[in-house]
């Protein structure tokens, strides 16, 4: 069996770096396994680019400036839509055409047309869609941010301007909607969905209800050189981690909230306490206010640097409104460092809340919300130690292990 695994980047992104992993995986059990990318960053010989870097270039401009009309003329939204109206030919590719089967992943801006996965089914190769996000079931967001238009009909989409609008005709939401429910109908393609939440969204939704969505969460392997640094003389160490860690989504006004409730109900314990951050930030202002000891450490990369940061820290904190499935928590675990997120999403895939790391309920006001994290923290520093670590390591092995999502895809092929 010949399998081509397609995502935008090989390395850039949590989709990349779980799609990649999933290839080894994949040749770790003997099966041919490859990628095919838009962008190339590691020096792997199992990877390969799909077109030359100026028709990539211009499909995704021919998306954006689409999206740009589509939107009046505004930047603000521009990059939290895709509509896969353009992209390249990847049917050509030699990978694809020897290819039994072909994984979709994270295929947008400009990478992969809806008319090129057609095409995909029509040439005879088997599909596997992998969402990573809500953009398989909606028109064309990512994440939907409280709309639930999906679930009946996508129109007047809220990140496109009213002024983009023509009357009495359906927005580029709306539009992208049809064509993906014409697609879904007349094509054979076998959707998975990275956690229990995000399949639970999907059988809500119009585009997927009637689709049978499996649920496979994302490999992870933690690297066996990462060992515990135990140390009495330092700091208990709180991290937490983004791409952006400034993006609304991440809801770092509510990390900065909770660590002022935490410092002044715990005020011992919060002196015996560092909170290390790292990722991109456009406005380090938004770090003022941060109550208990901080460090920044700007943009970290590698799986070695992210398993020593984790070694060397008690816990992982998510303050996210909304996750698919927090590769931080994940990686938290396997490395010791126990996670406190609030529970909203994939993190009841990750999480047994009290056994496994610490949920704080959703509230919709951030004051209750940076309370309950706050709760949490307290809770999570009381209960560091050997048993807990035991138990996650054990928990993301049995749950995440490469080798048995490998299998888990081999299973549903099989079927």
């Amino acid at each position: 069996m010949r399998i081509v695994i397609v995502n935008k980047s090989d390395c850039r992104g949590g989709a990349a770096i779980v799609s990649k992993r999933l290839m080894e995986a994949f040749r770790a059990e003997g099966i041919d396994a490859r990628m095919v990318v838009a962008e190339k960053l590691s020096d792997s010989e199992h990877v390969a680019v799909a077109a030359p870097g100026w028709k990539l270039k211009s499909a995704f401009l021919a998306e954006r400036l689409q999206i740009f009309i589509a939107n009046g003329f505004n930047r603000s939204d521009l990059f939290k839509v895709d509509t896969a109206n353009f992209g390249v030919d990847i049917l050509n590719h030699p990978w694809v055409k020897e290819a039994d089967v072909v994984m979709l992943n994270w295929i947008n801006q400009g990478f992969i047309s809806l008319k090129e996965i057609r095409k995909l089914a029509n040439a005879g190769k088997r599909l596997i869609w992998t969402m990573h996000d809500l953009w398989e079931m909606t028109g064309i967001c990512h994440h939907s941010d409280g709309c639930s238009l999906y679930q009946g009909r996508c129109e007047a989409c809220h990140f496109l301007s009213k002024k983009g609008r023509i009357e009495n005709k359906p927005d580029l939401s709306s539009q992208i909607q049809t064509i993906k429910q014409r697609l879904y109908k007349d094509v054979d393609i076998k959707f998975v969905a990275v956690s229990t939440w995000l399949r639970d969204l999907a059988k809500k939704s119009t585009l997927l209800k009637d689709q049978d969505v499996r649920v496979i969460p994302n490999a992870f392997n933690p690297l066996k050189s990462a060992d515990r640094k135990e140390s009495e003389m330092r700091r208990r160490r709180i991290v937490m981690g983004a791409a952006r860690l400034d993006d609304p989504v991440k809801g770092l006004s509510v990390m900065v909230e909770a660590t002022k409730i935490f410092a002044r109900r715990w005020p011992t314990l919060a002196e015996a306490v560092e909170l290390i951050t790292y990722g991109d930030i456009r406005d380090a202002e938004k770090f003022e206010g941060i109550a208990i000891s901080h460090r920044h450490l700007g943009r970290i990369s590698g799986e070695k640097a992210i398993a020593e940061l984790y070694s060397d820290s008690d816990i992982v904190l998510s303050t996210s409104e909304y996750e698919t499935l927090p590769g931080t928590l994940i990686e938290g675990q396997a490395y010791g460092a126990v996670p406190v997120s609030l529970d909203r999403g994939g993190q009841r895939d990750i999480v047994d809340n009290g056994v496994t790391g610490f949920l704080a309920e959703y509230h919709p006001d951030p004051k209750v919300r940076a309370e309950r994290i706050a709760e949490a923290l307290h809770e999570a520093l009381l209960a560091v130690g050997p048993d807990i670590r035991r138990q996650m390591r054990e928990s993301v092995k049995v749950k995440f292990s490469a080798q048995e999502i490998a299998k888990a895809y081999l299973q549903l092929l099989k079927e």
